[in-house]
C-alpha cells in the first residue's frame, strides 16, 4: 500500500535515543517520469515509500552529530542495495534544512539530462520571522530552464531574484503579505517567458514560510513529453505542492486582435505588423524555448524579420518598447 507520508522514526531511531537531532523537509522535485515515484534510505533503513513526484515530507528530526548517509532509490526497491544515489551528510544540531530530489534517471530521452542530485539549503524556515509577512524560498529545479530572473509586476515591487540558474536556491524574501503577479524573465529581464499568480494575501498566508520551486520541463517535447514547466509551493506541513496559477502573457497598448505575425510556420522570414501603429519605433527580441534570445533587433519599415539563420523549431517573438514587454507571439521556424 502507497505510503504518503514518512516511516523515519519508528524504523530508525526514537528521540529518547538521539542525544541530537535536526530539522529536515524533503522535496521530490524530480521530473523524470523513472522517477515519479522514489523510494529514500536513511542509512540502510528505508524512511519513505513510493515518495511522488511533486510532494514533500514535513519537517522530520533526524540524527545530527553525525554523518548519515541519504539514499534515493526507485519505487519498488527492496532494500538499500537499489539506491541510484546516496549523499552523506552530517546535520548541526537543532538547525532546519530543505532537501531538494532535482535531475534526470534515465539514460535517454531528456535534454539536457543533468543526473539526479539532491539540493541541501541549511537555516531553513517553518514559519516567518515577521508574523505579518511571508518568507519565499526560492530554488530553481527545472533542468531544461535558463538563468532567469524573477520581477513582480502586481506592485511594483521590481526584480526580486536575479540570475538564478538550475539547482541555486535565492535566500528567503521576507514579503509582505500581498497579492503578487511574479515575470519569469531571462536573465536580461527584457524577454518574460512566463508569469504566475502568487496570491498570498487571498489566500492568508500571513505568518508562512513557503518554498517555492521551478518545476518541470519548459519544452517538455524535448523531455519525453513530460511535465510542463510551472512555480510550485511546498508547505512546512508537507504534502501535494501546490500549482501557482499561471497568467496569459498579455499586452500594453496593443490590440492583440490587430497584431498579426504571418507566415507561421515561416521558413527565410516573417512579419509583423498592427494596424494603426508604427512598429518602426520599436524593437523585437527572438528566443528559443530555453529562453535565449537570438535574434535582438529595431523593427523596420516593412515589418520584416530575417529567421534564415535560425535552427527549426518553435520560437517566441517579444515587441518591445525600450525594456518594456509589449506582447508576445510564439512562432514556428520550418
Amino acid at each position: 500500500m502507497k505510503k504518503v507520508l514518512p516511516i523515519i522514526a519508528i524504523a530508525l531511531f526514537t528521540i529518547n535515543s538521539i542525544a541530537q537531532t535536526a530539522r529536515v523537509q524533503v522535496i521530490h522535485n524530480s521530473a523524470d517520469a523513472a522517477a515519479a515515484e522514489v523510494d529514500v534510505y536513511i542509512n540502510s533503513d528505508l524512511a519513505i515509500d513510493d515518495f511522488a513526484f511533486r510532494t514533500a515530507t514535513p519537517f522530520l528530526d533526524l540524527p545530527a552529530g553525525v554523518e548519515i548517509n541519504i539514499g534515493i532509490a526507485p519505487g519498488n526497491s527492496t532494500d538499500v542495495g537499489d539506491v541510484l544515489l546516496t549523499v552523506p551528510v552530517t546535520l548541526t544540531e537543532n538547525e532546519k534544512y530543505i532537501v531538494v530530489a532535482d535531475g534526470i534517471v534515465s539514460p535517454t530521452g531528456y535534454n539536457p539530462a543533468p543526473p539526479l542530485s539532491l539540493q541541501v539549503f541549511p537555516m531553513a524556515r517553518e514559519m516567518a520571522m515577521d508574523p505579518t509577512n511571508v518568507d519565499v524560498l526560492v530554488h530553481h529545479g527545472s533542468t531544461d530552464a535558463p538563468t532567469v530572473d524573477v520581477v513582480e509586476t502586481g506592485i511594483g515591487a521590481g526584480t526580486v531574484v536575479d540570475n538564478i540558474s538550475y539547482t541555486e536556491f535565492q535566500g528567503y524574501l521576507e514579503l509582505p503579505t500581498e497579492d503578487y503577479i511574479l515575470d519569469i524573465t531571462d536573465e536580461t529581464g527584457t524577454v518574460t517567458v512566463a508569469r504566475y499568480q502568487a496570491p498570498l494575501a487571498t489566500l492568508g498566508l500571513d505568518g508562512a514560510a513557503l518554498t517555492v520551486l521551478a518545476s518541470g520541463f519548459l519544452d517538455p517535447s524535448q523531455n519525453s513529453n513530460g511535465p510542463a514547466f510551472g512555480l510550485y509551493v511546498a508547505s512546512p506541513l508537507g504534502g501535494a505542492l501546490l500549482a501557482l496559477p499561471s497568467v496569459p502573457l498579455g499586452i500594453s497598448e496593443f490590440d492583440s486582435s490587430a497584431f498579426a505575425l504571418y507566415p507561421n510556420p515561416a521558413s527565410e522570414r516573417v512579419n509583423i505588423s498592427a494596424s494603426g501603429i508604427d512598429l518602426s519605433q520599436y524593437s523585437i527580441a527572438v528566443s528559443d524555448m530555453l529562453g535565449r534570445i537570438v535574434i535582438k533587433t529595431e523593427i523596420n519599415i516593412d515589418g520584416m524579420i530575417d529567421i534564415s539563420n535560425l535552427s527549426e523549431g518553435i520560437y517566441n517573438l517579444t515587441v518591445l518598447d525600450g525594456n518594456k514587454i509589449l506582447i508576445n507571439k510564439k512562432f514556428v521556424k520550418n
